[in-house]
């Protein structure tokens, strides 16, 4: 049987968001805005899915007088993205 699969996960944008936290633990924006090639708009919602499902917490400061919005998985985003990912490896093994 097919496992479902995270709604909160299953959008490109907030994958490649939660894929790349995996591998750095936290990002600044325009790190994430860089990599993704997402528009400011477009991120800045899907940050805040992410953080509203408690997958990732988002931190507001300043950097000189600039903005300055940091991203960190936290253990449930961990645990959702090897969910995600056992959920899809459920789909590609169906032989």
């Amino acid at each position: 049987m097919f496992k479902p699969l995270d709604t909160i996960l299953h959008s490109e944008l907030r994958l490649a968001v939660t894929s790349l936290l995996i591998s750095v633990k936290e990002a600044e924006f325009g790190f994430l805005k860089e990599k993704t090639g997402a528009t400011a708009g477009n991120l800045s919602v899907q940050i805040q899915k992410l953080a509203d499902a408690g997958y990732i917490t988002v931190e507001k400061s300043f950097k000189g007088n600039y903005p300055l919005t940091t991203c960190r998985i936290t253990k449930k985003g961990i645990k959702a993205f090897e969910d995600y990912v056992e959920a899809i490896k459920s789909y590609l093994d169906k032989k």
